[in-house]
């Protein structure tokens, strides 16, 4: 007989019975309880049940950060449906591909979200949008006393919860399926890699339909008795303000996110003590950056995963974040990770591979995909994540690049993430990308964009000379551009897709080839257009 893996049908109904009046989330000002959302969770899922929805089913939820998608996400595990939230940031194409792609069975828009539903072509039955997920009156306390019954559904934890689709910065996005036990052993690690406790705040405010926000904070955080704290978007004076108003004590953010708090003028003054630690992935933190938190007595944790490993899969807790900046941390304590060469051998410490996983938290398959989950798993399970890094000899993984990113200039490899590491300590950059750009000489070589700080204006010259001092000459960028911003993904990555585009179209100021190279000291001019921005990325 085989074994039965707890599911998540019941979770709504556990934490109103452990926790119930305590408050659950915090969303515009109005407070829920456990009690509550499980109330407004069974009225959710018996409107999906009258829908049609059963076990097995895929709903689609469109629209930004709101308690209602946490409800539905709740509702349809209930129901043992798969829930899937779109990337509102998408447009109508894009969409209509992830909705024809999962077979969604119903569709749930915001009002924000009512005309980019009207335009959607995709085949999902009639009747799917304009149900209003937000009551009528605004009334979060559910003051008629109406609780449906709706049984938690039989459901194994190897069967699907989440249907999440990857960024597609390289092509087509797949859809990742992650399993109810998936969820469950990625909140098991985090915790035993924390001291989160049901007295916790957690501030939620990037993108519900990014894995790290979705599992890591809501997720672990429901699971765990914690308060979360709603936000519709990331708004750096409105998380001063929360911190004060609310006493958050956990934040999540990928660097750019930390790295806007440490650099507002608001960083000095405002009260951060009861901050107790914050969590950054998605991307290598600089080092300085860990400094910043630290200086202020704020615990710095990383982590390394991907939407596939539910996502964490290794972790960094303050302490070992004195000692170790850079590091992605160690596995998570029911994942393993390792580094492998190119025949799939294992690395040993120092050597630079690409880096694989396997565990509990590690999703099974892609959604209709047998060619690519072939290609992404190896024998004995590991997953194959598509970035390079190396482990010490103690086991501490240290991030390099994406494998994709990573070029070769003159015969040397070059990865990007270690300029823009460098760049990014330079007094006058705010943010910093570089992608390969095609060259005659050296094959190819660095071509960086860099955001300013505000009321700065660095030239080409003072950052190549700022690099020159730090890193190998072919390392340092051929073209730089000042830009106002860089594209980014719905999951606040760079979309470095859209900066190689700018390369395509030569958008950038070239030199001669006689006097540039990835070995030269070329003066390039710093003036070229900006990039575009996320919303045209």
């Amino acid at each position: 007989m085989s074994a039965v893996h707890p599911s998540l049908a019941r979770l709504s109904e556990q934490q109103a019975n452990d926790h119930g009046e305590k408050t659950a989330i915090i969303f515009d000002g109005q407070e829920l309880t456990f009690a509550q959302v499980h109330v407004r969770t069974l009225r959710r899922a018996a409107e999906l049940r009258a829908s049609g929805i059963r076990r097995g089913d895929r709903v689609a939820y469109l629209g930004p950060n709101h308690p209602a998608l946490i409800e539905t996400l709740l509702a349809c595990l209930r129901l043992g449906a798969v829930f899937i939230p779109l990337n509102w940031r998408l447009t109508a194409g894009e969409l209509d591909f992830q909705l024809a792609a999962a077979g969604v069975s119903r569709l749930i828009v915001s009002d924000e979200f009512h005309n980019t539903a009207q335009s959607l072509t995709a085949d999902v039955p009639t009747g799917t949008v304009g149900w209003e997920p937000i009551p009528a009156d605004g009334d979060p306390n559910a003051a008629d006393g109406y609780v449906p019954e709706v049984p938690a559904a039989e459901v194994d934890g190897s069967e699907p919860a989440l249907l999440l689709f990857t960024s597609g910065t390289t092509g087509r996005p797949k859809g990742a399926v992650l399993t109810h036990a998936n969820i469950l052993w990625n909140a098991f690690n985090l915790l035993l890699n924390t001291d989160l406790t049901a007295d916790d705040r957690t501030l939620v405010a990037a993108p519900l339909f990014h894995v790290a926000a979705l599992n890591q904070q809501v997720m672990t955080s429901f699971i765990r008795g914690a308060s979360i704290i709603v936000e519709s978007k990331w708004d750096i004076d409105i998380v001063f303000d929360l911190i004060e108003s609310h006493r958050l004590t956990w934040l999540f953010g990928v660097t750019t996110m930390l790295a806007g708090l440490a650099q507002s003028p608001r960083w000095a003054t405002t009260d951060l003590s009861s901050v107790r630690f914050v969590n950054s992935g998605g991307a290598p933190v600089p080092v300085s950056l860990i400094h910043d938190y630290q200086a202020r007595d704020i615990m710095f944790c990383q982590g390394y995963g991907l939407t596939e490993t539910a996502p964490g899969c290794t972790f960094l807790t303050a302490e070992e974040a004195m000692v170790r900046p850079g590091s992605a941390g160690r596995a998570v304590p029911f994942t393993e990770v390792d580094v492998r060469d190119a025949s799939g051998n294992p690395c040993g410490p120092g050597v630079r591979g690409e880096i694989v996983a396997r565990g509990p938290n590690v999703m099974g398959a892609y959604w209709n995909d047998e060619a690519a989950t072939a290609a992404a798993f190896s024998p004995g399970g590991w997953f194959h994540t598509g970035d390079i890094g190396y482990l010490d000899e103690d086991g501490f993984l240290f991030i390099v690049d994406r494998l994709k990113d990573m070029f070769i200039s003159g015969g040397e490899n070059v990865y990007p993430a270690e300029i823009e590491s460098a760049l990014f300590a330079h007094p006058d950059v705010n943010e910093a990308a570089v992608v390969a750009t095609a060259d005659e000489k050296w094959g190819e070589v660095g071509h960086a964009f860099v955001v300013p700080a505000p009321q700065t204006s660095p030239t080409a010259n003072e950052l190549r000379a700022f690099l020159t001092e730090r890193l190998a000459k072919y390392k340092v960028p051929k073209f730089f551009d000042i830009v106002d911003s860089l594209p980014r993904t719905g999951s606040g990555k760079v979309h470095k897709v859209s900066l190689r585009r700018t390369n395509a179209l030569g958008a950038h100021s070239r030199t001669d080839d006689s006097t540039g190279g990835a070995d030269s000291a070329a003066t390039v001019p710093a003036t070229a257009p900006t990039a575009p921005t996320k919303d045209q990325a």
